[in-house]
């Protein structure tokens, strides 16, 4: 009989992996699952809708380092700058030149430079619990938040549509209308509205959550497999999958990093596309 991973009272508490079950031990291979993104109410009741959990704390903490690193840099700014200033004007510089510059422009985008750079930094640290010891999630692996953010993001560029060019100008500019499209003008009018009022907001959360979830997944799943091949010959397989480990954890600064580069860069994407002439 192969056993069952271990599990608690709580289905949504199952143990990443038994400290005893390896391969050629009778244990069947604990794969990573659903569960591992499944957390205990740290206080309140799960059953409730006002409970407090781990990716809860993580985000509350994310927010607090982002808040208290660009304030320790700011606080006293120098002409010549320290490390920590200088680190700091790095990020922010990176974001408003080479994302809301580029892409809205410096004139119509200098006003939104405080929220794009806020959205990069808030995506990348919640990113980046995932490689941090004890916390090793990602918050952006919950699809909450990065749904909150889109919709953020939604908000803004819908009312910024209608605000820059009235009920008529913004109908035009969200359906894409172009009366030299001739007879399908009102076949692209229709696909373009539906793409941009409903699966816009939708494909922005998701390319976020997808990635995230994904490299989570996997990092689970080559750090568990390397516990569970401790185990006679399967020690040789258990180094090749320790390897995997570093390599993933490596490719997921790189994608953790992009992705935060990518939500933005879309951010930006549709800021100038509400603030832009009707076709």
């Amino acid at each position: 009989m192969l056993k069952e991973p271990a599990v608690s009272a709580d289905p949504t508490q199952v143990l990443a992996f038994e400290t005893d079950c390896h391969i050629f031990a009778d244990c069947g291979f604990p794969a990573p699952g659903l569960h591992s993104f499944l957390f205990e109410p740290i206080f309140g009741h799960a059953d409730s809708n006002l409970y407090f959990n781990k990716t809860m704390l993580l985000a509350l903490l994310g927010s607090i380092i982002i808040v208290g690193f660009f304030w320790a840099a700011f606080r006293k700014p120098k002409v010549v700058p320290g490390k920590l200033q200088m680190v700091a004007e790095a990020g922010y510089d990176f974001v408003r030149r080479g994302v809301v510059y580029e892409i809205i422009g410096k004139k119509e985008g200098e006003k939104y430079v405080p929220l794009v750079v806020s959205l990069f930094f808030f995506v990348w640290v919640m990113n980046l619990w995932s490689i941090v010891p004890i916390a090793q999630f990602p918050v952006t692996a919950i699809i909450a938040y990065p749904a909150g953010l889109a919709a953020i993001v939604y908000v803004l560029w819908v009312s910024l549509t209608f605000k820059r060019h009235g009920f008529v100008g913004a109908f035009k500019n969200i359906t894409g209308y172009d009366k030299s499209l001739g007879p399908v003008l009102p076949l692209a009018m229709t696909i373009e509205f539906f793409s941009n009022l409903l699966v816009r907001p939708f494909t922005h959360a998701v390319r976020l959550f997808a990635n995230m979830f994904a490299g989570h997944t996997l990092l689970l799943l080559f750090t568990i497999a390397s516990w569970y091949l401790l185990n006679g010959i399967g020690i040789a397989y258990a180094g090749v999958s320790f390897v995997m480990v570093v390599v993933m954890t490596v490719f997921e600064l790189f994608i953790q990093a992009v992705q935060a580069y990518v939500f933005v860069l879309l951010t930006c994407t549709y800021i100038q596309g509400a603030l832009a002439e009707s076709h």
